[in-house]
């Protein structure tokens, strides 16, 4: 269990909103380290499109899971909460408070709702389950999965191999049904006084206006050229993790010749919009909604904090003076 006197901020909110720039302001205020919730700042030499922190600014600030992988690897959530609090229990220990900084709303959800152990997959039990499938068919083996584990068939569509085939082999594997062994799972953030700030510009206009900004800033800085550096690498392609963010797949597609530049661009702005919504719409749930923990959670706090505002620093500081303890103090 966590010391509960030690303080974990989260400081979330749609692309474009301005966390970032908040969380540097912050650091004059409070000794922080940031520890970033991107899924695409985790790749070196996605720089620009990432809006990625300089080198001077992450020596000013100390970051973590920045440039921890290459774009050919992968990079998953597991892996994620993982190295997310081995860097929180690093921050601990030199006296500092972790900001877990970012976008990625799985990870964020991951880290507040915990991840189900399960085991590595199976090739023969797969390739067992694949032949049932093929001589009896899919809605069969949903109907076996109905009579061991029926809480995951009620949520699994009879038509949805992939996760049927995964309920099974689970079961057969370790002989507990998955629906059980993902309601055992507990948050890693489990024993911490947390808070979440929750950075937004309530205009959606505003919001729209800052996203159109940014790309234009992007590209002048360089996204294109960054975009065809990665795409002449042999070992790179669009389909991959890494290529999959938003703002490469559409450069990519125009240095494809499928369209021209201006609609690359006017894609990927339509792209980033899309993502802030649905961004936001997850932040909205999250805060309507009462989070299932485990008994060990010490306090969970959550703030929306209007980036537009000229107080908004000075509104955040109080608010995360106010998880006390000897870091902040």
């Amino acid at each position: 269990m966590a010391d509960g006197k030690l303080p974990v901020v989260l400081l979330m909110g749609p692309t474009g909103a301005g966390k970032t720039q908040l969380s540097f302001e912050l650091a004059r205020e409070i000794p922080l380290e940031i520890v970033s919730v991107d899924s695409a700042m985790v790749y070196r030499g996605m720089d620009v499109g990432t809006a990625k922190p300089t080198p001077a600014e992450r020596a000013l600030v100390p970051h973590h899971l920045v440039d921890i992988r290459d774009p050919a690897q992968t990079y998953s959530v597991g892996r994620f909460v993982r190295d997310a609090r081995a860097a929180i229990d690093a921050i601990h220990a030199v006296g500092h408070v972790p900001f877990l900084v970012g976008g990625t709303m799985l990870y964020f959800n991951s880290l507040l709702r915990g991840l189900a152990e399960l085991p590595e997959g199976d090739a023969a039990v797969r390739a067992q389950i694949d032949a049932l499938a093929a001589s009896e068919g899919w809605p069969a083996l949903h109907a076996e999965l109905a009579r061991v584990d029926p809480a995951a068939a009620a949520r699994i569509h009879p038509n949805d191999p992939q996760r049927i085939q995964r309920a099974l082999e689970v079961y057969r594997v370790t002989g507990v049904a998955i629906s059980a062994l993902q309601a055992a799972r507990r948050s890693q953030l489990d024993g911490f006084r947390t808070l979440s700030l929750i950075v937004d510009v309530p205009e959606r206009s505003g919001l729209h206006d800052r996203i159109e900004r940014r790309l234009a800033a992007m590209m002048s800085a360089g996204f294109l050229t960054e975009v065809a550096r990665l795409r002449a690498r042999a070992d790179l392609h669009e389909e991959l993790p890494a290529l999959r963010a938003v703002g490469y797949r559409q450069l990519w597609g125009h240095l494809d010749g499928r369209y021209g530049l201006e609609e690359g661009i006017a894609r990927a702005a339509a792209a980033t919009r899309q993502l802030a919504k649905r961004q936001l719409t997850w932040l909205r749930a999250l805060t309507s909604t009462t989070l299932s923990r485990s008994s060990g959670r010490a306090r969970d706090e959550m703030h929306w904090i209007d980036a537009g505002t000229s107080d908004a620093v000075r509104n955040a500081t109080a608010l995360v003076r106010t998880l006390g303890g000897p870091i902040i103090s």
